[in-house]
């Protein structure tokens, strides 16, 4: 009978261990797949439950799952415009020009500067910029960027007008996502909207800016992976990638329908409130 009930409360313990580890990868990759696309900062999101819970961290594996989870969603949804730009971008090359052509170009153009950004600083900004205050921080200061671009900006061009020049400022601007609290798509669209181009056109810049952004992420993480010998839970990593593809793929639609006549201002309140909530209640 001892025997018998130290085994059932052995059971009994992993099993509750078990469903509070998928409680946390479905709240995480809920997070990650909300505030991806939004222009309010992943990483200030992430940090909260481990802060004020702590969750321990999930880990690379469960990291690249939910990279790789909101770039399905991405891509799906602009499943179309990805293969119109693809033939577009063919044609191109090829002589016939194009306005899609060279949008897809400039796309290109912009994807370039975080490369070697990325490769150079981002070792040394993770290990001196991945503090609690510098997150805050980078929250409140892009916050005040988004205001102040929705509100100058003379929201006139379209995506399609967008030149080599453009997308150079915007990719640079990209790479100020390194640090953070910034906010990826928080930049690009503030730049985009500072440029002149709609609110709509901007957040759609920025999405598909994002695509190889982050599947360049995404595979440098899955590099690492592979050369780690660590037990990897394929149940929980599939839970964490379907649940981030389906809330990054509703954010990113809704968002997409909402911006022109919600704009930008709500999302701004909103990364205030947070930064200010990170220095006072977490710092």
């Amino acid at each position: 009978m001892i025997v018998l009930w130290h085994s059932y409360t052995a059971y009994s313990l992993q099993l509750t261990q078990d469903i509070l580890d998928y409680f946390q990868t479905i709240i995480l990759a809920l997070i990650q797949g909300l505030t991806e696309f939004l222009p309010i900062s992943s990483s200030a999101h992430l940090i909260l439950p481990s802060t004020l819970f702590g969750w321990p961290d999930q880990g690379l594996a469960f990291d690249t799952a939910v990279h790789l989870g909101t770039l399905l969603a991405v891509m799906w949804y602009f499943k179309a415009d990805i293969h119109s730009l693809t033939l577009a971008f063919t044609h191109e090359i090829r002589g016939n020009t194009s306005k899609e052509g060279q949008f897809a170009i400039n796309l290109l153009i912009a994807s370039i500067p975080i490369i070697p950004v990325g490769l150079i600083l981002k070792p040394m900004i993770e290990s001196e910029l991945r503090s609690t205050h510098v997150i805050a921080l980078m929250t409140i200061i892009f916050g005040v960027l988004l205001y102040i671009a929705d509100k100058v900006g003379k929201k006139q061009k379209v995506e399609s007008l967008l030149d080599w020049k453009d997308a150079l400022v915007i990719g640079f601007a990209q790479c100020l996502a390194l640090v953070p609290g910034t906010s990826r798509s928080g930049i690009t669209i503030s730049l985009a909207l500072i440029l002149g181009y709609t609110r709509e056109s901007a957040a759609r810049i920025s999405f598909l800016l994002s695509i190889p952004a982050i599947a360049g992420a995404t595979t440098l993480k899955t590099i690492d992976l592979m050369q780690q010998e660590a037990i990897v839970d394929w149940l929980n990593l599939a839970i964490a990638s379907a649940i981030s593809f389906v809330s990054a793929y509703l954010c990113i639609k809704i968002f997409l329908s909402l911006i022109n006549t919600l704009g930008y201002t709500p999302f701004v309140i909103y990364r205030l409130l947070l930064g200010v909530f990170l220095i006072l209640v977490i710092s």
